[in-house]
C-alpha cells in the first residue's frame, strides 16, 4: 500500500514528453480513478495540483473568486511567467479588467459576422483543397491546417496579406517550450525579443487605424475602445499574442487531429460520408477528442477545498482539459471517437465560464466548412507516416502530418 501511494504521489503529468510521445492516457486514467485532485510536489515547474475530472474542472472554471487567472499571480500555464518579463492580456486577468477587454473583441465573432465570413472561408477552403496533389505525399499541416488558419487570422486583423506567415511564426514563438531541442526559440529572453518585434509591427498598424475612422477588424476595434486604446507595452504585446494564438492553435491543430482521428477510425469516416447531417457533431467530437489546449492553470486566491482536498492560498491549480474530456463518469466511451454522440458538445476544449474561448464558434465554423468541402469532393486519405508532435504540456500541437489523397 505504501509503495502504491508513493508511486501515485510521484505522478507528474506536466512532463511535455507525455504529449510529444502521446503516452498521457494511462496516467490520467489513474488520477481520475485514484486521486482526481492530485498534488505533485516536485516538477520542473514547482509543486502544483492537477484537477482531472470533468465536474471538478467546471467547479474551478466558474469560481473566479477563489481561483485567479492573473498574470501577477503566475498566469494561465503550469509554468510561471518569467519574473520581470510578465506579459499580460485579458485571459490573464480577472474581472472587471478581463470583462471589459473581452467585450471589445467579441463582436468580430458574433453570429451575424460569422455569417458574413462563411462565403470567404468556403472559397479559400475550396481553393486549398483543389490545389492539393493527388496520389503523392504532402504535409497536411503545412498545406491545409496552417494555410487556412493563417488566412483567417489575416482577415480578422486586416493584416498585410504578403506578411501573413509572420502570424504563424509569432504564434509558434508564443507557445514554444524553450527547453525543447527543436524549439523555435531557446530562452525566455529570445521569446520576448521576438514578441517585442511583433509588437513593433502591430504598433504601426495600430497607430494608423487609431487615426482613421473605426473599421471592423481586431486592431481597429482595440485601438478605438476605451478599455484597450491605452494598453501598456507589455499588455499590448500580450494582447496581440493572445489573439494570434487563440485564432490559430485551436483550429490549426483540430484540423490536423480531426483527419488523424477519422483515418484511424475508418468506420466513423464511412459514417460521416453516409450521413453528412452529422458534420456539426463531427466538429464537436474532433475538438473534444483532440483537445488542442491541454490545460489551463489558476492560482488559489484563498484556502479552499476541492473534492475533499485542501488547497492553500497561492497554490497552482491546473485544470487538465485533456483528462476531463476523457472522464467516463461524464462522457460515455470517452476514449473512443464517436461522431454520433447524443451530446456532442459536452466537452471542455473551449474552457467554461468567463474565460470560455471567445472564438469558439469561428473555430467550429472553419472546421465544419473544411469537412463539408472534403466530403463534397469525396476525398479519401492515407496517412503515410507518424505525425510530428509538439513538445509542450500546454498545446497539443501537430507540427507535421504526411498524408496522401488516394482517389
Amino acid at each position: 500500500m505504501a509503495e502504491a501511494l508513493r508511486k501515485l504521489a510521484s505522478i507528474d503529468v506536466s512532463d511535455p514528453h507525455l504529449y510529444q510521445d502521446d503516452t498521457w492516457r494511462p496516467l490520467f486514467a489513474q488520477l481520475r480513478r485514484d486521486d482526481p485532485v492530485h498534488y505533485c510536489e516536485a516538477s520542473a515547474y514547482g509543486p502544483y495540483w492537477s484537477v482531472t475530472r470533468y465536474d471538478d474542472i467546471f467547479a474551478v472554471e466558474f469560481d473566479h473568486e477563489n481561483y485567479s487567472s492573473s498574470s501577477e499571480l503566475g498566469g494561465i500555464q503550469v509554468a510561471d511567467q518569467p519574473k520581470g518579463r510578465e506579459i499580460s492580456n485579458f485571459i490573464r486577468m480577472d474581472p472587471p479588467g478581463h470583462t471589459a477587454q473581452r467585450r471589445t473583441v467579441a463582436p468580430i465573432v458574433a453570429p451575424s459576422n460569422l455569417a458574413n465570413f462563411e462565403p470567404l472561408i468556403r472559397k479559400r477552403t475550396s481553393d486549398v483543397l483543389d490545389a492539393l496533389p493527388r496520389n503523392e505525399t504532402f504535409d497536411w499541416v503545412e498545406r491545409v491546417s496552417t494555410d487556412l488558419t493563417n488566412m483567417m487570422l489575416a482577415t480578422l486583423f486586416d493584416f498585410p496579406w504578403q506578411d501573413r506567415m509572420r502570424l504563424t511564426w509569432w504564434s509558434d514563438v508564443a507557445i514554444a517550450n524553450v527547453d525543447s531541442p527543436d524549439a523555435v526559440v531557446h530562452s525566455e529572453a529570445e521569446r520576448y525579443d521576438e514578441l517585442a518585434r511583433m509588437g513593433e509591427y502591430f504598433r504601426k498598424l495600430w497607430d494608423a487605424r487609431a487615426e482613421a475612422p473605426p473599421t471592423f477588424d481586431l486592431i481597429s476595434m482595440l485601438a478605438h475602445s476605451e478599455a484597450t486604446r491605452n494598453l501598456q507595452p507589455r499588455e499590448f504585446i500580450g494582447t496581440m499574442a493572445l489573439l494570434i494564438v487563440g485564432g490559430n492553435d485551436t483550429t490549426r491543430n483540430s484540423m490536423s487531429g480531426g483527419l488523424m482521428a477519422l483515418c484511424e477510425n475508418p468506420e466513423q469516416f464511412e459514417l460521416i460520408r453516409a450521413r453528412r447531417e452529422l458534420i456539426p457533431n463531427l466538429v464537436s467530437e474532433i475538438i473534444r477528442y483532440h483537445t488542442p489546449v491541454l490545460h489551463m492553470r489558476r492560482t488559489a486566491r484563498n484556502d479552499v477545498e476541492l473534492a475533499g482536498r485542501r488547497i492553500t492560498k497561492g497554490d497552482k491549480v491546473v485544470m487538465w482539459y485533456i483528462s476531463g474530456n476523457r472522464d467516463e463518469a461524464k462522457i460515455d466511451c470517452a476514449d473512443e471517437f464517436i461522431i454520433d454522440r447524443a451530446k456532442p458538445r459536452q466537452h471542455l476544449s473551449f474552457g467554461a465560464g468567463i474565460h470560455r474561448c471567445v472564438g469558439d464558434r469561428l473555430a467550429e465554423q472553419q472546421i465544419r466548412i473544411l469537412w463539408e468541402e472534403i466530403l463534397a469532393r469525396d476525398l479519401r486519405f492515407e496517412i503515410m507516416g507518424p505525425p510530428q508532435r509538439l513538445y509542450s504540456n500546454f498545446i497539443r500541437g501537430i507540427r507535421s502530418l504526411p498524408v496522401k489523397i488516394v482517389n
